[in-house]
């Protein structure tokens, strides 16, 4: 098939609006949990001064950090993972596995550590999970996790801290 200009321009403009589409699948008004009340909480300058540029984008932004980018990822010591914006204990290492998508993985959160809401980002429907103290958006749960509950919790390393035990 040869190509002259009404198929060349039809092209063209099919491409222009799935490309204009794109951005609104993705566009996010802030967190989801930003809507319910949450017992730490801050104002958005307060929230900027307390977090790095990345922190806010994901912690606040709902953003996602590269894969294999955090260096939690890589942590295999024994100590508790805890919100990088208000420091509430989330996952214990000892639920901490590799799941071989490049960010921090846990099959359980600590008893009451996080809440979850549905995210219908992307075009597609998914679980964000967020700190239970602050709010701040974590990552999202899969049901592909090892056993015994099954779940993968796969966090943004970003949004945690590590504090190691002896």
């Amino acid at each position: 098939m040869t190509l002259n200009r009404r198929h060349f321009l039809g092209l063209g403009g099919a491409a222009a609006m799935a490309a204009g589409l794109v951005p609104l699948l993705a566009a996010r008004s802030g967190p989801a949990a930003a809507a319910a009340s949450f017992p730490f909480a801050l104002t958005d300058a307060q929230w900027r001064a307390r977090l790095t540029r990345e922190q806010y984008q994901v912690l606040r932004r709902e953003g996602t950090e590269r894969p294999y980018t955090s260096p939690l990822n890589d942590e295999h010591r024994k100590g508790v993972f805890a919100c990088a914006g208000c420091a509430h204990p989330l996952f214990s290492s000892s639920t901490k596995f590799d799941s071989g998508t490049g960010w921090p993985s846990f099959w359980q959160p600590l008893p009451g550590a996080v809440g979850e809401t549905r995210d219908r980002s992307f075009g597609m429907t998914r679980t964000a999970v967020h700190c239970a103290n602050c709010g701040g958006h974590l990552g999202h749960v899969f049901d592909d996790g090892p056993r015994p509950t099954g779940l993968r919790y796969c966090m943004n390393g970003v949004a945690m801290t590590f504090a190691p035990q002896a």
